[in-house]
């Protein structure tokens, strides 16, 4: 297992290379997820003299006199397993699998790739991200037995996203967190209000986020101009560093691509599922220095953009596997100090996903404890792609939707002070210079975080009294009003920070409300006053940068 972007196809050519000069192997196979990949795998090993077919059809029986080896798909395989498996047994093989999490994708394929590949001289299994959301097992895949009786994917060599940020093989990630209030109309016709980033139900949680990424409404029109600026910021030291939004839909990468075009004045890449040509133009634009690329599902694991600097997550798929295949695409690193940028939602899930890039997880096989049929279906409903996500089967009708800029999230720590979309703190972070290295970049986060820290205490602090004499009715005649909906403002950015501790510490809400309320005092939050809910805040804020 490597981090996206850690070269896993250049080192499993070079070892290809290495046991065709040294006649352990005659022939290579690679299979890989999808159809562009072929031919990514194919340029890449004429590159290193290795002539690989990505065109060989399952038709054809045997392959070109002319090529080493042949590219398929996993699914090219499950269609003639059989096939597949006498190639294997004619000549010494070495196969490849690329992102082999994917063999497991039906338990056809399986059992598929297993069949085609047993008799292979040499297996090479490749993959960034070596967990899935379901129970079917990985074939070749070691699993050690864990003692609630699941079992546990085994790597014969791990190199994860720490070790090689540390190697200056990645580039750092710095995700920049939006939220926002978001205002829709549910099926049943009551209207809802809520922030984003704020305890809700799953229900809630998934229109609001829904809300927050409808091509009309102002939170993705301010996020994608913030994306903008700070593409402008990194293409200062990389010119041509290009940015890639992750829509969720057709119809919204269209609208998203215009309104891109409206933003930045250039007329944006779009790719889509089912566009013959996606390929082509993937290739054209990773060698190109257009700015944006706008795409649905065409961009995932493996598709190699090295100049693709900063990202936009604008789809509601919430998976482990999608969210890391989705970083992956902006990690890879030409220069030492390159640095990627990716804007989410302040949606938990999402937040708890990129405070945990460095996690390395492993593929748990799990003792089936209810109908196969029911675990098949769930697994079938998680590993749904963009362009069929629904909100657990409710329709709703997005309405308005604002935007806050709410953090920065860097190595583990939080930086930043919620502000508005445009405002001075938020310039602060988009203008962070493009190229740094990982030290370097938590240093610049630390003195922002400090700076607006002390600026925002200084404009709170209530101002000393003219003489020590005055009276009691003109010290109240002096204490500034709270209107309510300052008030609940207020409420909402300590809800929210208290809903990023919770997800960052395990703390369920009402314990933090309690430790809040110990060290500042004050009654319940619905009682404390603009002042006390105020404390509250800097107290928390605090907790987060000792954390840092």
């Amino acid at each position: 297992m490597a981090t996206p972007g850690a070269g896993k196809t250049t080192w499993a050519l070079t070892v290809a290379g290495a046991l065709l000069a040294q006649r352990e192997i005659v022939g290579i196979t690679i299979v890989t997820p999808t159809e562009h990949l072929k031919y990514q795998w194919a340029a890449a090993a004429q590159r290193l003299g290795i002539a690989i077919d990505p065109s060989y059809r399952n038709a054809q029986g045997k392959a070109g006199a002319d090529f080493q080896g042949v590219a398929v798909t996993y699914a090219q395989v499950a269609a003639h397993p059989a096939l597949h498996r006498a190639r294997t047994e004619s000549r010494r093989t070495l196969v490849i699998f690329d992102e082999v999490h994917h063999a497991g994708d039906a338990l056809s394929w399986g059992e598929a790739v297993r069949e085609a590949f047993e008799p292979a001289r040499r297996r090479l299994a490749l993959t960034g991200t070596p967990f899935r959301s379901d129970a079917n097992p990985i074939p070749f895949v070691t699993y050690v037995p864990e003692a609630d009786g699941s079992k546990r994917s085994a790597s014969d060599y791990v190199y994860g996203y720490g070790p090689a940020l540390a190697d200056g093989v990645v580039r750092p990630v710095i995700f920049l967190a939006y939220s926002g209030e978001m205002h829709w109309r549910t099926r049943a016709g009551d209207e809802i209000t809520a922030t984003l980033g704020t305890p809700m139900t799953k229900d809630q949680i998934a229109q609001a986020w829904r809300t927050a990424l409808d091509p009309s409404g102002e939170w993705i029109t301010r996020v994608l101009e913030a994306a903008d600026k700070r593409l402008t910021e990194v293409r200062r030291a990389m010119p041509d560093a290009a940015g890639l939004v992750i829509a969720g839909d057709h119809e919204t990468a269209r609208a998203y691509a215009g309104l891109l075009r409206r933003i930045s004045g250039e007329r944006p890449v779009v790719v889509l599922s089912d566009d013959p040509t996606a390929s082509r133009k993937i290739s054209a634009f990773a060698g190109s220095t257009a700015r944006w690329m706008v795409a649905v599902r065409m961009v995932s694991e493996g598709v190699d953009v090295p100049r693709l600097a900063v990202g936009v997550y604008a789809t509601s798929v919430s998976t482990a596997l999608f969210f890391a295949q989705a970083v992956g695409r902006f990690v890879r690193v030409r220069q030492r100090g390159e640095t990627a940028s990716v804007f989410v939602p302040s949606v938990p899930v999402l937040l708890a996903f990129a405070a945990e890039l460095e996690a390395e997880r492993d593929h748990v096989v799990r003792v089936l404890d209810r109908d196969p049929e029911a675990e098949l279906e769930e697994a079938q409903r998680e590993r749904k792609t963009p362009d069929d996500f629904e909100v657990f089967g409710h329709r709703f009708e997005a309405l308005t939707a604002s935007a806050t800029f709410d953090r920065v999230l860097f190595d583990g720590g939080e930086f930043g002070t919620a502000t508005d979309a445009g405002s001075p703190e938020e310039e602060d972070y988009l203008g962070l210079p493009g190229l740094l290295d990982p030290d370097q970049v938590s240093t610049l986060l630390r003195k922002r975080q400090a700076a607006q820290l002390a600026t925002r205490s200084q404009l709170q602090a209530p101002e000393a009294p003219a003489t020590a004499t005055a009276t009691t009715t003109a010290t109240a005649t002096a204490t500034p009003t709270v209107s309510r909906e300052q008030l609940a403002a207020l409420r909402k950015e300590l809800n929210g920070l208290v809903g990023a501790w919770s997800h960052r510490t395990g703390q369920p809400h009402g314990v933090i409300h309690n430790e809040l309320r110990s060290a500042c005092g004050g009654p319940a939050l619905p009682q404390a006053t603009a002042e006390q809910i105020k404390a509250r805040i800097e107290k928390i804020r605090q907790w987060a940068l000792r954390r840092v």
